[in-house]
C-alpha cells in the first residue's frame, strides 16, 4: 500500500481546519488547528509516508507555503477562482478541508506559482513602491475632483504644483473645502516624499540582478519598468512560451468554439465555423498588464524601432488600439525571449528575439 498522504488546509485568521486523505481517497485523520507554526509543524511531524499539502491562495499563502515546504515532499497554493466545484452543496470548513485534499490526490488543482527566494527582496520593494503609487494617484484624483465639485477648471499638472498652490486655495472661497484641499496637499507632499524613496530603494535593489541591466536596454521598459517586471515574473521559466506570459498578463484572447470537427464522405476534418472571441481574459495580474500597456504607449511616441512598427501598422488601416495591444505582446515576448537567453536587446535581431 501507497504511504503517500493528502492534506487539504482550509486556512483561517484563527484555526485551519485538516483533512488528511490517503492514496484510495479514505480520510483517515481530520483536525481543527490554531493558526500557529508550531502547532501546524507538529501535526505534520506526527504524520508518517510522504506528504503532499494543499491550501488556497490568499492573505496567509505565502508565509503557510515558506513554513510548510522544509518539510513536506509537495506544497500547493491553488487558485481559488478555479475552485467552483467547492461552492456547490453544502459548505463548511471541514467539507472544504476534505474536497481540497480529494481534488489534491486526483491531481485537480490549479496552482498558484510560489518561489524564487532570491528575489523576495526586490519583490517587497515592488509591492511597496506599487502601493504607493496607487495611493498617490488616488489622493490626485481626490484633489481633482474636489475643484471640479466647485466649477473649477484643472485640467494639466498645475494644481499639485507647489509653487502654483495658494493660487489654486485661493480659488475655493469656502473655508470648508479649501481646509480639505489643504489636508490632501499634505498628503501628496508625504506621498511624494515617500514615492521617491521606495524608488530609490527599489533601483538599488535591483542593480543586484544582473538581468535588469539587460531589460533595461529594451526600448521603452526603463529602469522602474525593468525592476517590477523582474519582481513580478520571478523566473522566466515559469512560462513555456510568451503565449503563456500573455496570458498572465491579460494580453491574450479568449476563444470558444462548440463542434471543433466534422465528418464528411467518413473523413473527420475541422470544422469551419467562426471562433467566437470573448476578448482578453480577466484573470490576470493587473500590475504586469499595466507595466507592458504603459512601455507600449510610450514606445509608440518615441523614436525607436516600436515606433516604426507602430505608424506603419496605423498605415495598414490597423486600430490603434489594437496596435498598442500588439506592441504590449511584442514588448512582453521580447522580455521573456532576452531573460531566457541571457541576451541584451538588438534592433537588428528583433523578430527572432520575440518569437
Amino acid at each position: 500500500m501507497s504511504s503517500e498522504k493528502y492534506i487539504g488546509m482550509d486556512v483561517h485568521q484563527a484555526t485551519i481546519s485538516v483533512a488528511v486523505m490517503d492514496s484510495t481517497g479514505k480520510v483517515i485523520m481530520e483536525s481543527v488547528l490554531e493558526t500557529k507554526a508550531s502547532t501546524i509543524l507538529e501535526f505534520l511531524g506526527g504524520l508518517r509516508g510522504a506528504l503532499s499539502v494543499t491550501f488556497e491562495e490568499g492573505t496567509w499563502a505565502a508565509w503557510l507555503y515558506d513554513l510548510l515546504k522544509p518539510h513536506v515532499a509537495h506544497v500547493l497554493a491553488c487558485n481559488p477562482r478555479k475552485n467552483a466545484a467547492l461552492n456547490q452543496g453544502n459548505r463548511s470548513d471541514k467539507i472544504d478541508a476534505r474536497e481540497l485534499a480529494n481534488r489534491l490526490r486526483l491531481n485537480d488543482l490549479k496552482p498558484v506559482y510560489h518561489g524564487e527566494n532570491g528575489i523576495r527582496m526586490l519583490r517587497e520593494l515592488a509591492r511597496s513602491y506599487l502601493n504607493i503609487v496607487k495611493d498617490l494617484t488616488r489622493v490626485m484624483n481626490r484633489l481633482k475632483a474636489l475643484y471640479r465639485s466647485w466649477a473649477i477648471p484643472c485640467a494639466g499638472r498645475d494644481v499639485y504644483y507647489t509653487r502654483h498652490r495658494s493660487q489654486w486655495l485661493e480659488k475655493i472661497r469656502e473655508v470648508g473645502p479649501r481646509h480639505r484641499a489643504e489636508h490632501l496637499y499634505l498628503q501628496l507632499d508625504m506621498l511624494q516624499h515617500l514615492r521617491q524613496q521606495a524608488r530609490r530603494e527599489l533601483l538599488a535593489e535591483s542593480r543586484k540582478h544582473s538581468i535588469t541591466a539587460k531589460l533595461r536596454k529594451i526600448p521603452s521598459l526603463g529602469p522602474i519598468r525593468s525592476a517590477l517586471a523582474v519582481a513580478r515574473i520571478q523566473t522566466p521559466h515559469r512560462f513555456r512560451s510568451k503565449r503563456q506570459l500573455w496570458k498572465y498578463c491579460g494580453l491574450a484572447l479568449e476563444t470558444r468554439i462548440t463542434g471543433e470537427y466534422v465528418y464528411v464522405h467518413g473523413e473527420r476534418r475541422r470544422s469551419k465555423k467562426q471562433l467566437s472571441i470573448r476578448g482578453l481574459n480577466k484573470d490576470h495580474n493587473h500590475d504586469l498588464k499595466g507595466l507592458f500597456k504603459g512601455a507600449a504607449t510610450r514606445a509608440s511616441v518615441i523614436p525607436g524601432p516600436f515606433r516604426e512598427f507602430y505608424q506603419r501598422s496605423l498605415a495598414k488601416g490597423i486600430k490603434p488600439t489594437m496596435v498598442r495591444l500588439t506592441l504590449a505582446r511584442k514588448i512582453a515576448a521580447i522580455t521573456l525571449t532576452l531573460w531566457k537567453k541571457g541576451e541584451n536587446f538588438d534592433v537588428d535581431k528583433l523578430k527572432s528575439q520575440a518569437a
